[in-house]
């Protein structure tokens, strides 16, 4: 067996990091690009959602490096998401790709039985002992976590950094020597020692620097391909940033949902502009703005893919948050079309707009 998923955000390195120690071949995609988009879009109905199109062109690279499982999550409710394993299942086996596909949708909506018996397809292929495998799990947990919590401090301090672009260095390189690692152990040592030298760089914290929230559909705020590398971009401007839809949030968000316990924060927040679910996460979008807006942050940006269609139910009621809050928030909708020229204007000039709200840059200047 040897397995590969799709990227989303920091996942990779929990996953990763739990086969290795499993003693299962892992085939960790190429980091999305425009390759993948490009044979993704060539296979996939033409008017799906962009994450589909790269997801698809990440398991088609997977496979020509060798690949033969793939491994997913699921998702129920008003969107495509939901049906992305069974669309991709029909086109690989119409493309000749002889690939397995394990699902791992929640155990509300399959049943623990069922649960179990799919997460049991991958462990029996590994010959740890049962202490070693949920060692391994306990360690990928860590670990999501863990590089997840980097890379929100440095993204947040970047707006205070005293040497420019040192923050998002030191996190690049956390990444790049984290995934060279083969074993949970190692993996988290390392991350250890960035998280460290992160704590140690020199900070201006007499700055006043423009904060914004990223805001919108999971895979496009997670993904830097997807949004156009959008986070390194603010922090070249000197930017703080903070996104909270991240896959350690998404975990725990899972496993509370079962006792309906998951973001009472975001729900409380949402309640006055959207007290339902709408599928997707449209209703964290809500909540999220709205608690950028009561934290202090200068404005908001919302992703999505074209089509998406919870995020376009957000976008009808963000104008509403930033004219009854007095609270900029732009959206930035993406597809394999989207122009980068066109796309880094509309950033510049939503940063100098907040700069200008913000007292840092004087008109005329």
């Amino acid at each position: 067996m040897k397995i590969t998923f799709p990227l989303l955000g920091n996942s990779y390195f929990a996953a990763k990091a739990i086969l290795d120690d499993l003693g299962i071949e892992c085939i960790v995609p190429p980091m999305s690009s425009k390759s993948a988009l490009i044979i993704g879009t060539k296979f996939s109905p033409e008017e799906i959602c962009l994450p589909f199109k790269i997801i698809l062109g990440n398991y088609i690279e997977s496979i020509k490096m060798g690949a033969d499982t793939i491994v997913l999550t699921g998702s129920c409710g008003p969107c495509r998401y939901g049906e992305y394993c069974e669309l991709q299942m029909n086109i690989m086996k119409k493309l000749g790709y002889n690939v397995e596909f394990i699902v791992l949708d929640k155990p509300s909506s399959i049943g623990n039985k069922e649960f179990l018996r799919r997460i049991n397809i991958i462990s029996e292929k590994s010959s740890k002992t049962a202490k070693e495998k949920l060692t391994a799990l306990l360690n990928g947990y860590k670990i999501i976590n863990l590089i997840d919590a980097i890379e929100k401090k440095a993204r947040l301090l970047a707006g205070y950094e005293i040497n420019k672009g040192e923050l998002k260095t030191l996190l690049n390189n956390c990444k790049s020597d984290s995934i060279k690692c083969n074993s949970s152990h190692e993996m988290l040592n390392v991350m250890n020692k960035y998280n460290k030298k992160i704590n140690e760089v020199k900070l201006d914290k007499y700055k006043n620097p423009i904060k914004i929230q990223i805001i919108g559909e999971i895979y496009t705020i997670l993904e830097p391909f997807a949004n156009l590398y959008i986070e390194d971009k603010l922090m070249d401007l000197g930017v703080s940033t903070r996104k909270s839809l991240t896959p350690s949030w998404w975990f725990k968000d899972a496993v509370l949902s079962a006792i309906k316990l998951n973001s009472l924060n975001l729900r409380i927040a949402s309640k006055e502009y959207l007290p339902y679910y709408i599928g997707g996460h449209g209703r964290e979008c809500i909540g999220e703005a709205l608690m950028a807006y009561k934290e202090g942050f200068s404005g908001a940006v919302q992703i999505f893919p074209m089509g998406c269609m919870p995020e376009i139910v957000s976008k009808s009621i963000l104008p509403s948050i930033a004219r009854d809050k007095n609270f900029p928030i732009m959206t930035l909708v993406v597809d394999e079309m989207t122009g980068e020229s066109g796309y880094d204007t509309r950033i510049e000039a939503f940063v100098d707009l907040l700069e200008r709200r913000n007292g840092n840059v004087q008109y005329g200047n």
